[in-house]
């Protein structure tokens, strides 16, 4: 094996080796309990969405609804919420909860670069920007083909984000892929075809915990939380033209006076959003819309949280 390649990947993973979960440690899987009537909300808003979208099939949507107004006690319903789906742009909230726990740990150092990636990839969603924080997270960086022994051990590091969310009890949650306009390329193509899974993965209910930790401020410190926060922000009353504005996905739905706070992912075969709703009547909400197959049908996310704010009591 060429030296400096092994000198490089053992200095990598001392420097970036999964950090050890603290007050997240004993969290368990189940986040926030089945609550009745929060699943029949749920249920109510997947027959109406495929109401008005009668080619949408049950298979091809996948809900998770938190209940935020009790934070001590979150309960949830759900549509095929254990369900791993191809997340797109969605991922990059795990990779921006990742990068705060390692910085918070001292495995990162916070720099003007590193901040400026963070918010290009959850303001903007810029791949490029999130190509750089996995490369920092992990250690690892794209590029030519490596010989295949070599490719395990990049492919080892590279599974440093899945190895911390897997600590701290996610499933389905597959967290160590970059997102590509055209791409990949080299070494990414490589570990595409001789590893399992090929893709990126999340479930709404991982999605869901994850943003719900945020919220509550329970994900790496309260202090980290609001800075996370502070780039999940958008205006739900945004007078962009833009469709793809990632305000106008949940957000198209929000009566006057609402706020929100989300992560969209779309590709041509996808449309998802995560988002965090606080109403004007003092209801607060996570809700995690993933649709497959429908990616140019913008108003199914729309419907589904439209009856969400309706039957929501």
């Amino acid at each position: 094996m060429n030296i400096l390649f092994r000198a490089q990947l053992l200095l990598a993973a001392v420097l970036f080796v999964s950090p050890v979960p603290r007050a997240h440690a004993q969290t368990p899987a189940d986040f926030a309990p089945p609550a009745p009537r929060l699943q029949t909300v749920v249920d109510a808003a997947v027959a109406e969405a495929r109401k008005q979208f009668p080619k949408l099939q049950p298979s091809q949507i996948a809900v998770t609804l938190v209940d935020l107004r009790d934070p001590a006690k979150p309960a949830r319903g759900t549509h095929r919420g254990g369900e791993p789906i191809y997340p797109a742009s969605v991922i990059k909230l795990f990779y921006l909860a990742a990068a705060h726990r390692w910085m918070e740990d001292g495995k990162l150092t916070d720099t003007p670069e590193l901040r400026r990636a963070m918010s290009d990839m959850i303001v903007h969603s810029y791949n490029e920007a999130t190509h750089y924080v996995l490369d920092v997270l992990t250690g690892t960086t794209s590029g030519p083909e490596l010989p295949e022994a070599q490719l395990k051990e990049w492919f080892d590091q590279r599974n440093a984000v899945n190895r911390y969310f897997t600590s701290l009890g996610y499933t389905g949650v597959n967290a160590n892929k970059k997102p590509w306009c055209e791409g990949p390329y080299g070494r990414e193509t490589q570990a595409i075809k001789l590893f399992e899974p090929k893709r990126n993965a999340l479930t709404t209910d991982a999605t869901a915990r994850l943003m719900t930790e945020i919220v509550t401020g329970k994900c790496v410190s309260a202090k980290r939380c609001g800075e996370m926060m502070a780039l999940l922000r958008r205006d739900p009353f945004s007078k962009e033209k833009d469709a793809d504005n990632q305000s106008k996905f949940t957000g198209s739905a929000l009566p006057e006076g609402a706020k929100l706070w989300s992560k969209a992912g779309w590709t041509s075969q996808t449309r998802h959003d995560c988002a965090y709703v606080e109403l004007a009547d003092g209801r607060k909400f996570v809700l995690v819309t993933f649709t497959t197959d429908h990616a140019s049908e913008r108003g199914i996310i729309h419907a589904i949280a439209r009856k969400v704010v309706e039957e929501l009591k």
